[in-house]
């Protein structure tokens, strides 16, 4: 005989955890999760605040424009040294050392 288990519901005293938070304001959750964080959130005033200072937060990155990185550290983090494992040859996109991204981070500090 198979025992059919209603989905798990979040405990008065439980809270999302700050992942499962900044996954919600992302819209990265599953529908499934996506629904029992939303009905946790209606119930709990801690979890709602934190949802609410977590696009606050979210806001603000995405106004605050470009970014800048000194010349220096741009320096720095390309001397990281590669995994050999992971070679411009078996990952397409990424080179030895910093990666596709220091690639970007170089050409941009250059101009």
């Amino acid at each position: 005989m198979t025992e059919t288990r209603a989905p798990r519901q979040f405990g008065s005293t439980e809270h999302l955890a700050s992942e499962a938070i900044a996954a919600y304001v992302d819209g990265e959750l599953r529908m499934q999760a996506y629904l029992r964080a939303s009905h946790h959130i209606s119930i709990c005033p801690e979890c709602a605040g934190a949802v609410d200072a977590q696009q606050q937060a979210r806001g603000a990155l995405r106004r605050s424009g470009e970014m800048t990185m000194p010349l220096s550290l741009v320096g720095l983090l390309s001397q990281i040294p590669s995994c050999n494992t992971h070679t411009a040859e078996s990952a397409p996109g990424v080179d030895a050392g910093f990666g596709a991204l220091g690639k970007r981070l170089s050409r941009r500090w250059r101009k």
